[in-house]
């Protein structure tokens, strides 16, 4: 049996919660092809953005989340969008698209080519401001982590022109996103979530591989990682809850690394000043429990992600409590929530599932939660 019901939360992470993208609706996904081929204005096909993304947010209010994102749904990606608003970064035409198990994507990129900075007109600033201004529970703004845009190009896609060595890129690049945290938090963000795939890709011996082939010393990157994310977020106020979404990959329901989290545990919940860790659990893929020993006790909270976001499959409610239950061996139930394993839609393609399946998992979440916490 569950321990004793310890009650909602009043601030996020909230017992039922969400990654945050949502599967591009139908008249979304139509107006981004013709914005693409030139065929509507952009602000034609803002119009229609703000249409579909007001419809979402009512959506998650109506079906009982304290919280409600965007979707994501002005993105093609859930980082790179993100990266090329940043001064310094270029959008650039990779050789090739990321491979995941069985299919790749397209073949964007960046490159740094100058110093790198957060500018004041960032686009993803007046995404948030109408976000807040739509909806009636908790606005929560999505990111990647600062930690993305290194590991994947590493050295071959920064200017050593511009950073000769690689200690002033991460300076430069720390001081960017506390400056990002900073001007969010001054649009009325109380609500933050830095999206991160690389905590587990250095738990996986594959990826490792590959990125002591790219040259990097791959003992040295969680150190540096964390000093980067912990400048980045110091300066948080007492009111702004800044989160983590740790992932193996999400692309057309598809993932890229396998690997517990023991390699990164102790690290990454004990060295990382953040709030609360959005953990994928919905798969063999993520290993088991034991990692969360190394979550101090007190206010820092994980957020289960029991509840798969790759198939339209609904669990039943009897596995999630199960699992719940087993997570507090390592975790005491208060400083537990729940939420899908990752976003819907972490690129506008999408994940295999329909927008129905979509909706029943997130009320089903809602209802767990009630269930489990009261």
């Amino acid at each position: 049996m569950l321990q004793t019901k310890t009650g909602q939360r009043v601030r996020p992470p909230f017992r039922a919660d969400h990654v945050g993208s949502i599967l591009r609706s139908a008249p979304l996904k139509e107006a981004r092809e013709k914005r693409a081929k030139g065929e509507v204005t952009a602000e034609q096909l803002k119009a229609v953005e703000d249409r579909e993304i007001a419809k979402i947010v009512g959506k998650q209010e109506e079906i009982g989340l304290k919280l409600a994102t965007d979707g994501e749904y002005r993105r093609a990606w859930w980082h790179f969008d993100f990266f090329w608003g940043l001064t310094g970064v270029r959008k650039i035409t990779a050789a090739q698209g990321i491979q995941f198990h069985g299919v790749q994507t397209k073949a964007d990129g960046l490159e740094i080519t100058g110093k790198l900075d957060f500018p004041s007109n960032h686009p993803m600033l007046d995404h948030f401001k109408f976000l807040k201004a739509t909806t009636k529970v908790t606005p929560k703004m999505t990111i990647p982590s600062p930690s993305v845009m290194h590991f994947r190009g590493g050295r071959a896609v920064i200017s050593k022109a511009v950073y000769p060595d690689l200690d002033g890129y991460f300076d430069d690049l720390a001081k960017a996103y506390r400056k990002a945290v900073h001007a969010f938090y001054d649009a009325g963000c109380r609500y933050l979530q830095l999206d991160d795939t690389v905590w587990a890709y250095l738990c996986s011996k594959e990826e490792m591989r590959k990125a002591r082939e790219r040259g990097e010393d791959v003992e040295k990157l969680p150190e540096t990682y964390a000093r980067v994310i912990n400048y980045a977020i110091a300066e948080k106020p007492a009111d702004m809850t800044i989160t983590t979404h740790v992932c193996r990959g999400n692309f057309r329901s598809t993932w890229i690394s396998e690997g517990g989290y023991e390699p990164v545990a102790e690290r990454l919940f004990g060295g990382v000043n953040y709030d609360g860790y959005f953990l994928e659990y919905d798969t063999e893929r993520a290993g088991g429990f034991e990692p969360l020993r190394f979550v101090p006790k007190g206010n820092k909270v994980v957020v289960l992600g029991l509840v798969t976001s790759k198939v339209g499959t609904l669990e039943k409610k009897t596995d999630i409590k199960r699992r719940v239950e087993e997570a507090t061996k390592y975790v005491a139930l208060d400083q537990l929530c729940l939420s899908p394993q990752c976003g819907f839609a972490s690129t506008e393609e999408g994940n295999v599932l329909a927008e129905e399946e979509q909706w029943a998992k997130l009320s089903m979440i809602v209802q767990l939660a009630d269930e489990v916490w009261g």
